[in-house]
């Protein structure tokens, strides 16, 4: 089951038409309060979320969802207006998984909500991954450093995680963001190095062991 939460009645109604017209079952909700509520009782396999809602914005329900145990890992692509460089780094560096700027054609959409579904399939077993003094449990979604917490945003740990997937493989640019952000946009290529530096220095000397491959990308070795 995919949630709709967009509070424009035409919209809803076309994006629930065609996405039920191709086998994704959907349910759309115009207010959040409606959307907690149904929530509360079924979990869905992704979330289609509007920016600009009643009741509350788009942006503060991601929050709540990154915050709460049972969605911190639901699958969620925005739907909205605002398409500056800025809005989608903010929206996905707030959690969300995939950014479609309105207009949008309905083609675009079901591939990227397919997309996004396959990506996100439940996996057999989600073993941690161990580098060094960095240990990463994609089951809990906590990472630590010599035994200690560290905390990340969903895209850092993301990022750490694709990373630490392969030791010594190098990643192009373009395959990381493919894999972390899942769209492109002006932009993306600075907020790599961003996030990059970021995550080197939350994990202090062991930072170390992200490595940059000039011209091409990044890789993550054992050792510092």
């Amino acid at each position: 089951m995919i949630y709709l939460l967009e509070d424009d009645g035409s919209i809803r109604n076309f994006v629930e038409y065609a996405l039920n017209g191709s086998g994704l079952e959907t349910r759309g909700f115009e207010r959040p309060s409606d959307f907690w509520r149904e929530l509360d009782k079924s979990l869905p396999s992704l979330l289609l979320l509007d920016i600009m809602l009643p009741e509350e914005d788009g942006l503060e329900i991601l929050r709540k969802l990154r915050e709460r145990r049972d969605t911190k890992r639901l699958p969620v692509i925005m739907l909205t207006a605002r398409g500056t460089e800025y809005d989608k780094v903010l929206g996905l560096d707030r959690g969300a998984d995939d950014y479609i700027a309105k207009p949008f054609g309905i083609m675009e959409l079901l591939s990227r909500v397919r997309a996004l579904l396959r990506r996100t399939e439940p996996e057999a077993e989600m073993e941690e991954l161990v580098l060094g003094g960095i240990r990463l449990s994609p089951a809990t979604h906590t990472v630590t450093v010599n035994g200690g917490g560290v905390t990340l945003t969903h895209k850092e740990f993301e990022l750490l995680e694709l990373l630490m997937s392969k030791p010594g493989a190098v990643f192009t640019r373009e395959k990381i963001l493919s894999a972390v952000w899942g769209v492109d946009f002006d932009g993306e290529s600075r907020t790599l190095d961003v996030h990059i530096r970021t995550l080197r220095g939350k994990l202090g000397r062991y930072g170390e062991q992200i490595k940059t491959v000039r011209g091409i990308g990044y890789k993550m070795e054992d050792k510092v």
